[in-house]
């Protein structure tokens, strides 16, 4: 059945989801595995000495590379080996490998691919990327993430006005309006603004703190303290992730001497995170004044902390690191059907929160009284193109193939201390 792609490279994670073109429905976009934990592909890119490209796996540090998609538009080139590539290349790279991963499932290529980009994009980033997409071998239109997650919101719950998108995920905070049209009225990020990995840090200091010296700098010679800290940070971010939903969890922490457990509360959770919460909350209120409902998107949104620190309305999917996704799933559909071609939408659950406390989290709640439900107005399709920029040696040089997870056999050892 035909359908269409979306495609989001985050800079921990890259997620895809599909809508159908065909048969019956209303196109419902839908989440598409591709090997990795959460079903995305972790943000990684390796080059192998015989000219594989390998997707989210670790690899030596020398011919792996990682947070490349941020850096579009950086003239500093990442080096893998003795290549040097561009943000751009490996990001077209790593949108290639999700197009032919879903192609396979598919049994045929997408009709259209969206690809969603920082709010923060100007023509220059936004053209290097169309660049290298198309060298690639991949026709894609960009859209912004917030305007990816009205997409998604207004696919269930339609809004007249504006609306806020309040974007936090591991390593990047983001703050937007978007209009009923979606187009970008106004947005703004966080460079320095704390995300889910500074979490993780504050959970990790927690535990450090009470161990005290029973939890010693790890020696860069043990193998054994490296992989006792790797696994304490791992087991620090599944706290933090338990405490959106539990009062109180513990960090286990396998010491020399035994095993070790940390307890940790929310609120002193909440007591660690709050003031980079409230700071990232004060800067999208002062952006979003006279938004009446405002979305959260991104892992940590569902951090209950973030939601009862921003005023107004505020709706956050169940799985919030898949709204903006699938809103890019949305927007390849209403490109290829064109607007107006969408039945009537249906209620879903997604939790409220409103200005009454004994309302904070209900499911599938009244709407807020100012959201009046009717279809946005038709926006014409939007297509970026590209800039025309010199031309520069491309990391396809020495690409053979885009290997699966797990799927490819090295032909030899890296020589020459590659």
């Amino acid at each position: 059945m035909p359908y269409v792609l979306g495609v989001d490279v985050g800079t921990t994670r890259t997620a895809a989801a599909v809508c159908r073109l065909g048969g019956g429905g209303r196109g419902e976009p839908e989440p598409v595995g591709l090997g990795g934990p959460g079903g995305g592909v972790a943000t990684t890119v390796q080059l192998t000495a015989d000219g594989t490209v390998l997707v989210g796996e670790p690899g030596d540090p020398a011919w792996t590379a990682t947070g490349f998609a941020r850096r579009i538009g950086d003239p500093v080139p990442l080096v893998l080996g003795h290549e040097r590539c561009t943000p751009e290349e490996l990001t077209a790279l790593l949108v290639k490998w999700v197009v032919n991963q879903v192609a396979a499932r598919e049994g045929e290529h997408p009709a259209h691919v969206v690809v969603t980009h920082p709010p923060g994009w100007g023509g220059h980033a936004k053209g290097l990327l169309h660049r290298a997409l198309r060298t690639a071998g991949v026709e894609a239109s960009l859209v912004p993430e917030p305007v990816a997650a009205a997409e998604n919101h207004a696919f269930n719950r339609p809004f007249t006005g504006t609306l806020g998108v309040f974007g936090l995920g591991s390593h990047a905070f983001s703050s937007a309006v978007v209009g009923s049209g979606f187009e970008l009225v106004a947005a703004v990020e966080g460079v320095d603004q704390d995300a889910g990995a500074d979490f993780d840090d504050a959970v990790f200091a927690h535990v450090r703190a009470c161990l005290g010296r029973e939890l010693a700098e790890p020696d860069a010679e043990d193998p054994r303290a490296r992989a006792l800290f790797a696994r304490l940070r791992r087991d620090c971010e599944a706290a933090k992730r338990l405490l959106s939903g539990t009062a109180e969890t513990s960090i286990p922490v396998h010491l020399p001497s035994g095993r070790v457990d940390v307890p940790l509360t929310r609120a002193r959770f909440e007591e660690l995170i709050r003031p980079a919460v409230e700071h990232a909350a004060a800067l999208h209120a002062r952006l979003a004044t006279g938004v009446g409902t405002t979305v959260l998107v991104g892992g940590s949104a569902r951090i209950p902390l973030v939601a009862a620190s921003l005023p107004g309305p505020v709706l956050v999917e169940a799985a919030p690191e898949t709204s903006v996704v699938k809103g890019a799933a949305l927007a390849a559909r209403r490109l290829v059907v064109g607007p107006g071609s969408e039945p009537e939408p249906i209620e879903t659950s997604v939790m409220l929160r409103d200005d009454d406390p004994l309302l904070r989290f209900p499911v599938g709640g009244a709407d807020p009284a100012d959201v009046e439900f009717t279809p946005p107005p038709p926006r014409p399709p939007v297509d970026i193109p590209p800039l025309e920029l010199p031309e520069r040696r491309s990391v396809k040089r020495v690409v053979r193939g885009l290997a699966p997870i797990g799927g490819h056999r090295r032909t030899r050892n890296h020589e020459d201390g590659r």
